[in-house]
């Protein structure tokens, strides 16, 4: 297969190309991260019996670059994702990563241990585990039948 060069102004514009090219321009418009484009880590909770855990996908952060807070019932997560340019000669052909500042606020039950609250960072992921307290705490009861 040849390699051509384009010229813009040898395309029809209601050319099938010419639309897919547009196509094409407009979704990378919409989907690709700018830098004025705010992101946000993807984040999974999960509750079991005795905790609330947190899972927040974070590559590439650095520990000084994360903060976690809670206060009043509220676990916060901030942190900021830099672009690092390393190499001045790279060119890039596409930066579909995001970069940049990100808050992430999650309201606690009011089971929530938050004086138990701990957290781990490894490969790329942050978990946090939230203790329930012991009320909260499913028990079992027996119920005798009286005849």
């Amino acid at each position: 297969m040849a390699v051509t060069k384009y010229d813009p102004s040898s395309v029809s514009l209601f050319a099938p190309s010419s639309f897919r090219m547009l196509e094409d321009t407009l979704n990378r418009f919409f989907t690709e991260p700018t830098s004025s484009r705010p992101w946000s880590p993807a984040v999974d909770i999960a509750e079991t019996e005795n905790e609330l855990v947190l899972k927040a996908d974070l590559p590439e952060m650095k520990l000084e670059d994360l903060d976690i807070q809670l206060e009043n019932g509220t676990l916060t997560l901030k942190g900021e994702r830099k672009f690092e340019k390393s190499d001045k000669d790279r060119g890039y052909h596409r930066i579909e990563r995001s970069y940049g500042s990100f808050v992430r606020a999650f309201s606690l039950p009011d089971y929530a241990d938050a004086e138990k609250v701990s957290a781990d960072y490894k490969n790329g992921v942050l978990t946090v585990t939230v203790p329930k307290k012991e009320v909260a705490k499913p028990r079992a009861i027996k119920v005798s039948v009286h005849q």
